[in-house]
């Protein structure tokens, strides 16, 4: 892979290091989940393995748009702009004459999670284990999902079709706000579409958008997930005091988007978002049920499972949970 100069300001970059991300050419970057290094160690697994049969060890969490998006949501854990007091195009990525290739990016992602992993090669830790450490070196899950709204870099489905072109399944989290791109999307085998809240003055409180009118093409892009030819998700992000409210305005808008899954989850008071929120902001795991409990009432949607240490919910009109192989799609 060409090494390339980031189009990122260089004080951003410094933040990310520090987090430990790995920036790949100049746009993508790569960090090892906590369940991932969890379920190395033997200490638990994400919900996702839990709720579609996913292998934590064997996920990597990468994107193709670090630090662009069309929202400065208050509970996002990723630095902001406003964090760290100074400004770039958030948009610029979409326009870029000469993007990063799907390929180059999947390659410089594979190495990147290489190179995390390497540290825990069993020879200096204990807690793995030589079969689970080789499997996790040859990803099989591909989450795109880290930083940013990856609608925005031009070549997404391209980058879906080579992630499955190598058998590897891929789960894409979007915030909803580029339709013209999700009505021409490649399938990934799970598709997101986070939802921050129930009504358009709840979601500009907190999803902050950077674009007037969001919030319409959001609810352009739920309508488009009804017809969606694949495994969808509509996730539910609930702050205490800002957005666990009104189960039926969000019962509305699953209504419209028909998704395979709804999952309600808590806000989890980490990163940057501590700079922005209180912990009182951070659901209880009992409020969530109760809340999601209201959800299935107004839907319909039946209570599959729920994973407590994530504080998540999960919803469906299925009778049971599914698991992910490639080419999965929607099942009712």
């Amino acid at each position: 892979m060409k090494i390339m100069k980031t189009i990122l300001p260089e004080e951003f970059l410094g933040k990310l290091k520090k987090q430990k991300y790995q920036v790949v050419g100049r746009h993508s970057g790569v960090k090892a989940c906590r369940w991932t290094r969890k379920a190395l160690t033997g200490g638990g697994f994400c919900y996702k393995q839990k709720f579609y049969g996913i292998q934590s060890h064997r996920c990597l969490q990468m994107t193709p748009t670090i630090g662009f998006c069309t929202n400065h949501c208050l509970h996002c854990w990723r630095v902001e702009p406003e964090d760290i007091n100074i400004q770039w195009d958030e948009q610029l990525i979409e326009n870029l004459e000469d993007p990063d290739p799907p390929s180059e990016i999947v390659e410089g992602c594979l190495k990147a999670q290489k190179r995390i992993l390497s540290g825990y090669k069993p020879t200096g830790h204990k807690k793995v284990t030589w079969e689970k450490w080789k499997e996790a070196m040859e990803p099989t899950q591909v989450a795109i999902s880290l930083s940013g709204e990856p609608t925005l870099y031009p070549f997404i489905s391209e980058l879906i079709d080579t992630l499955n072109a190598r058998n590897m399944t891929t789960f894409l989290v979007s915030n909803g706000t580029r339709p013209k791109v999700i009505e021409n999307l490649s399938k990934p085998t799970m598709f997101y579409i986070s939802v921050y809240g129930p009504d358009k003055p709840t979601y500009l409180r907190v999803a902050r958008p950077i674009e007037p009118n969001n919030w319409e093409k959001l609810n352009e892009s739920l309508e488009l997930m009804n017809n969606f030819n694949s495994n969808t998700v509509l996730r539910l992000t609930l702050i205490n005091g800002l957005n666990l409210l009104h189960p039926e305005g969000y019962a509305k808008l699953i209504e419209k988007a028909n998704p395979t899954f709804v999952e309600a989850k808590a806000y989890m008071y980490v990163g940057y978002s501590r700079s922005r929120l209180n912990f009182e902001h951070m659901p209880e795991f009992s409020q969530i049920q109760d809340f999601a409990g209201q959800l299935s009432t107004l839907t319909g949607y039946k209570i599959l499972d729920e994973s407590a240490p994530s504080r998540v919910v999960l919803l469906s009109k299925l009778d049971k949970k599914i698991n992910i192989s490639k080419n999965s799609v929607k099942q009712y």
